[in-house]
């Protein structure tokens, strides 16, 4: 599992228009390829009409799987460029597709390379990136006295907070980069004056924006 990778936030979409054509942009997370390829259907379904649906998609960890497709375009024109945002912007699990509805005025092969492109990197932005990191989950209990004092101090601190759990004891639980879990086991330690009980948990994804 990689340590920490970028993505898109989910579901989006973005128009544009370029000498009376129509670019629609859809966006979505795929981590495989039939995932992919059934949004890729989805949309050229929606937009059975359309003059064409283009696409491109970047798969897996180290981007094994990469697929571009001019859909009627002239060749390399519409995929490649598409795809080639995608991983200029360093994405993985990406899946897009630009739809157009040509407008009368033919472009050119330069015109429509920057045109595909441009209606994918608007409609990311639009979307949203997102940085995954790898994360493991620090549960803390502790008696209800400490709770108020732990959670402000939590919620100050470089670590981001999970969840609070609400039984005999409160258990917390917590992100803890992995080369961070001594600092942060000291940290409660200290703060709980040895009173609380620290475990580690399951290792996850925390996702936050990527500015």
């Amino acid at each position: 599992m990689l340590a920490s990778y970028l993505t898109v936030r989910g579901y989006g979409e973005h128009e544009i228009v370029i000498q009376k054509s129509r670019f629609i942009a859809y966006v979505e997370r795929a981590e495989t390829e039939e995932a992919a390829q059934e949004f890729i259907a989805l949309i050229k379904k929606k937009h059975w009409d359309a003059n064409h649906n283009c696409s491109a998609y970047l798969i897996g960890e180290n981007n094994l799987i990469q697929k571009a497709n001019d859909d009627g375009e002239p060749s390399g024109t519409a995929g490649v460029p598409m795809l080639e945002v995608l991983k200029k912007k360093d994405l993985k699990d990406t899946v897009v597709v630009v739809t157009r509805y040509f407008g009368g005025i033919k472009l050119g092969a330069g015109g429509l390379i920057r045109a595909y492109g441009k209606s994918v990197s608007e409609g990311l932005e639009a979307t949203g990136i997102v940085e995954r990191k790898l994360m493991r989950v620090m549960h803390v209990k502790v008696d209800y006295t400490w709770l108020g004092k732990l959670e402000n101090e939590l919620r100050s601190s470089v670590y981001t907070l999970k969840d609070i759990h609400y039984s005999d004891l409160v258990e917390i639980e917590t992100f803890v980069e992995e080369g961070s879990i001594g600092t942060f086991t000291d940290w409660m330690t200290e703060l709980t004056n040895g009173q609380g009980i620290i475990t580690k948990g399951e290792v996850l994804y925390l996702e936050q924006d990527y500015k």
